[in-house]
């Protein structure tokens, strides 16, 4: 056990900086001259070697590509001031100014989970940026969270002062996105004895499942009936010092049959995952309603904290998010893990089958290329569960409404606990692959947050959707987040609760999770925070436009997909989103 002294002595030098372990790497401006070297056609007379120089001339290649010898440079850009100012100023988190910089700058990037320096047991998780193979400086904390941010923080010092605002860059490259040729290895944490970090790992990824577990069979203690639903499950899980805690829960595999309804009270998407994000939306709300009391105790309780300058507000500094699946998501994290996508051995059209966007009508997933998905106009059209997971991965998962009062929420880990999967290898070209380089081009505060994404123990065995109950039940999701007294049944099919589903909001079975509850929750919390300009929304979709960012980035994303060869996002019919409380 460290000691009371030494304990101390620790935090102190993270209070100031200091690392525990020097960087044992080259700096940045030797990396820009190592990928500068391998461009073809470059002359390294030309490249200066003091780093003055090399801030004002070099000129970069995008990291990972392969280079064709042209007669001609592309138009060039320089790096925007502004996100270095931004970062300086406060406005922006260390993790987020550094990947922001790693898209712009083209280089990768890794935030790395490491060993602690003295092996110190039991108290500190060790992060350190690995920027194009080069390791820097170790940065440590009592959360992950705080970890990696120490560990951003001082990479950025080290970077910083090499980067000039003269430093040129070239535009993206077009064309088909870059694919791997090998399969990545699977991102299940390894044990290693005497490593704290390690074990940490391991034991994290232990007890998150376990956590879920849980919470999910205290939830169905009162309800049995409804046990058998639970074959895919989601759920969103906090951790801070006090350990891990589920907020939210979703399960189900279908979107609805019906059509497309102007009032709200339609449940359109009722997908685990879809399911346990709008439960977490609700825990959201709530938490806000917390903060915007102004009773002091209510607001302590809150998981959010304010920033004096933007006035937004963000998860306090030492609670951090993170995804159970207990099956892989439908859509291209499903790709077949022999497939190797080198796009010299295979078609096109297998690639795009495999890694491009997916829909999903009554529970069945459909290609945006497939010419069975033209045939179904008609339906109701619901983007697949992963595809979901991209857009929320750089969006955010609190969505429009709540995205005028916080900042963007992402989670740190991504947890599959699928006991057929073998790899993680399709969720993480799904999640983060897809939509590397965008980070440059999207708003203040959005990203491509990369998550830890690992295989975990199962919670909920697919077995139990086998018996004659779980048939019977096949349709049927559940929602719940914490502070609800019951769980919720609703029918995917039908988009309503079910009339024995132990909470009902009335007699016309809307669910809570339905459009018209979450404008109502939202104009509760614009009234609190005294929002008059947000209760100035006359319908659900104004509300919705009148966050700004958030639309620019979701645009953003969309024409990024499609540039890339992934496919176009389905447009949704406005009718669903024009109705008013």
């Amino acid at each position: 056990m460290l000691g009371c002294c030494q304990k101390y002595l620790c935090v102190q030098m993270m209070g100031r900086g200091v690392p525990y372990r020097d960087s044992r790497g080259a700096s940045f401006s030797e990396i820009l001259k190592k990928n500068a070297a391998s461009l073809p056609g470059v002359n390294l007379s030309y490249l200066p070697m003091s780093t003055e120089d090399v801030n004002n001339n070099l000129l970069l290649h995008p990291a990972n590509s392969s280079p064709k010898p042209k007669t001609g440079c592309k138009s060039t850009k320089s790096i925007p001031s502004e996100l270095i100012k931004r970062y300086q100023r406060g406005e922006t988190h260390a993790v987020s100014a550094l990947y922001q910089l790693s898209q712009v700058l083209q280089f990768q990037l890794e935030l790395k989970e490491t060993v602690t320096t003295g092996n110190i047991q039991g108290f500190y998780f060790a992060f350190c940026a690995v920027i194009d193979g080069v390791e820097y400086k170790t940065g440590m904390g009592q959360t992950k969270k705080e970890a990696r941010a120490k560990a951003a923080q001082l990479a950025l010092e080290d970077l910083l002062p090499t980067l000039g605002s003269q430093t040129m860059l070239p535009d993206a490259s077009e064309g088909p996105p870059p694919l791997p040729a090998k399969e990545k290895e699977c991102a299940v944490a390894d044990f290693h004895p005497g490593r704290a970090t390690c074990e940490r790992k391991s034991t994290f990824n232990t007890q998150i499942p376990k956590a879920v577990k849980e919470a999910y069979s205290k939830l169905l203690e009162v309800c049995p009936e409804f046990f058998s639903s639970g074959g895919t499950l989601a759920a969103f899980v906090t951790q801070s010092p006090a350990g891990c805690e589920v907020v939210a829960m979703g399960t189900g595999d279908f979107n609805t049959k019906e059509t497309v309804t102007s009032n709200g009270r339609t449940l359109h998407d009722s997908h685990a995952v879809v399911t346990a994000r709008r439960s977490l939306m609700r825990y959201l709300f709530r938490h806000l309603l917390l903060f915007f009391s102004k009773n002091r105790a209510l607001v302590e309780k809150s998981i959010f904290q304010q920033d004096e300058t933007t006035k937004l507000l963000s998860l306090k500094s030492h609670i951090s998010l993170h995804l159970y699946l207990n099956q892989l998501p439908k859509g291209a994290a499903q790709i077949p893990s022999h497939l190797r996508l080198n796009p010299l051995s295979i078609a096109a059209w297998e690639v795009n089958n495999q890694i491009g966007l997916h829909v999903t009508i009554q529970g069945k997933v459909f290609s945006v290329f497939s010419s069975t998905f033209d045939q179904t106009a008609t339906k109701v059209v619901s983007m697949s569960a992963s595809d979901k997971l991209t857009q929320w991965q750089v969006l955010g998962f609190q969505g429009a409404l709540l995205s005028h009062f916080i900042e963007p929420i992402y989670v740190s880990t991504i947890l599959v606990g699928d006991a057929s999967c073998s790899d993680v290898r399709g969720v993480e070209i799904a999640v983060s692959q897809r939509v590397e380089g965008i980070t440059s081009r999207l708003p203040i505060f959005y990203c491509v947050y990369r998550p830890l994404i690992s295989l975990v123990p199962a919670v909920c065995p697919e077995s139990s959707t086998s018996s004659s109950t779980g048939s019977a039940h096949r349709a049927l999701a559940i929602n719940w987040c914490q502070g609800d007294v019951s769980l919720e049944a609703v029918d995917g099919l039908e988009g309503r609760s079910v009339e024995d589903s132990p909470f009902k909001s009335g007699p016309a079975l809307a669910s809570r999770l339905c459009k018209a509850a979450m404008l109502s929750r939202f104009n509760l919390v614009a009234q609190e925070a005294q929002r008059p300009d947000l209760l100035a929304a006359v319908s659900y979709r104004e509300a919705k436009m009148m966050a700004k960012p958030y639309q620019e980035a979701k645009n953003v994303l969309k024409s990024y997909l499609s540039q890339k060869g992934y496919g176009s996002w389905p447009v949704k019919s406005p009718v669903s989103d024009h109705f008013c409380m």
